[in-house]
């Protein structure tokens, strides 16, 4: 029946990572009813249609049908095939998702599979085995678009464990120490309390861990990335409290307080239902420039760094992208630009939006692993790339 089959097909697309829920099903199977079985290309084009809601999806939903309907005895015999490469017009700019489909594809097979072994062997003893350092060591290099869902669950949970990425720093104000510079008022009035005693105080400046502000692009080029980096910044406000976490693509969002809950998942359902333009558009310069005038003056206090998560992909309109950047720049004590584009070894400033952001920038850097990410500390120590090479050079510091 051909409903069972949309049925099953969507359970596939869910599994690879597409929202197909039941009504885009229904959806389906009455587009399917009034294009016919005639035609393959009629019965694609309008499984598309109703199941997708952006172009992005389009390589894995084509790849998927290519499979699934191969033959009119499709789930018996498709769990047993491996995925072929995935290619299409967006190959060179993105990874393929070919990990999470074949996850998506063998995971019926692999559950009936248990049945069976456990059906015939049931004195069997087995052992359930930990994450191990290897499959650890092999995540660090995996790029999150590429990630299946299980691989993608335990990059989570390493995300929050991340180094911080920033240093303390000294301050002007003193504190109580051991030795150091001797505190002369401190030594005179514990020899008013103890005449015949001398004993010296000691100060030496404090130092605190600066202020981080966070400034994460959740548009639907930065899906996949947005969310893992969402678990990132969760583990430093839990262990770093001078965090402020602030979301845009058509509007910006404020969702420290959110991330303040002690539960990741607790903490991202919260600021989910707080961010509106979650995979929408992307408005970066009205965003920054929002930014700018109702909360730098509040946050960017205390030599303040500032992360920008964005891939930069954004029209820049009238000089209003420069603008915003150059006034933020000004405001901060550094902006590190953090594009999951710099993973591709040939990436070149050609966009708008890239262009007019790399003037303000102290420094660039990739972010599209857990490696990029545990790099962040030792990448902020090195010096600033000097005056005349280009910013996007620093990524071979991280």
């Amino acid at each position: 029946m051909i409903a069972e089959n949309i049925v099953h097909f969507a359970r596939v697309l869910r599994r690879a990572g597409l929202p197909v829920g039941p009504d885009r099903v229904l959806a389906a199977i009455e587009a399917v009813e009034l294009v016919g079985l005639a035609r393959r290309d009629d019965v694609h084009a309008a499984l598309s249609a109703v199941m997708l809601d952006r172009r992005e999806q389009q390589v894995l939903f084509d790849a998927a049908f290519a499979v699934f309907w191969r033959d009119p005895k499709l789930l018996e015999q498709l769990l047993y095939l491996l995925l072929p490469k995935i290619t299409g017009r967006g190959e060179k700019h993105r990874p393929t998702r070919s990990n999470r489909l074949a996850e998506a594809l063998a995971a019926q097979r692999e559950a009936a599979q248990a049945r069976e072994e456990q059906k015939a062997a049931p004195d069997e003893i087995t052992f359930e085995t930990t994450f191990t350092f290897s499959e650890r060591e092999r995540l660090q290099t995996l790029d999150f678009e590429t990630m299946t869902t299980a691989e993608f669950d335990r990059a989570r949970k390493l995300a929050e464990q991340a180094p911080l990425p920033v240093q303390p720093v000294r301050q002007r104000r003193h504190a109580r120490a051991a030795s150091g510079t001797i505190d002369l008022s401190a030594t005179l009035r514990q020899m008013a309390r103890q005449p015949l005693t001398l004993i010296p105080r000691y100060t030496r400046p404090k130092k605190v861990l600066p202020p981080l502000v966070v400034l994460l692009d959740v548009s639907g080029s930065m899906d996949r990335y947005a969310r893992l980096f969402l678990h990132y910044a969760h583990g430093l406000t839990r262990r770093h409290l001078r965090v402020h976490t602030f979301t845009f693509g058509t509007r910006l969002s404020n969702i420290t307080r959110c991330l303040a809950h002690r539960d990741p998942d607790v903490a991202l359902a919260q600021a989910g239902t707080q961010v509106e333009d979650w995979k929408g558009g992307t408005r970066i310069g009205a965003c920054l420039d929002d930014f700018n005038r109702h909360w730098a003056r509040r946050v960017l206090g205390g030599n303040a760094a500032v992360m920008l998560v964005t891939d930069g992909l954004d029209r820049d309109d009238g000089g209003r992208l420069a603008e915003a950047a150059a006034r933020l720049h000004r405001l901060a004590h550094q902006v590190v630009w953090l594009n999951p584009l710099l993973r591709f070894d040939g990436f070149e400033p050609k966009a708008a939006g890239v262009r007019a952001l790399l003037p303000h920038v102290d420094r660039l850097l990739p972010i599209h692993n857990l490696a990029s990410l545990a790099d962040l500390e030792r990448a902020l120590r090195q010096p600033l790339h000097s005056q005349g090479t280009p910013p996007w050079n620093s990524k071979a510091n991280a």
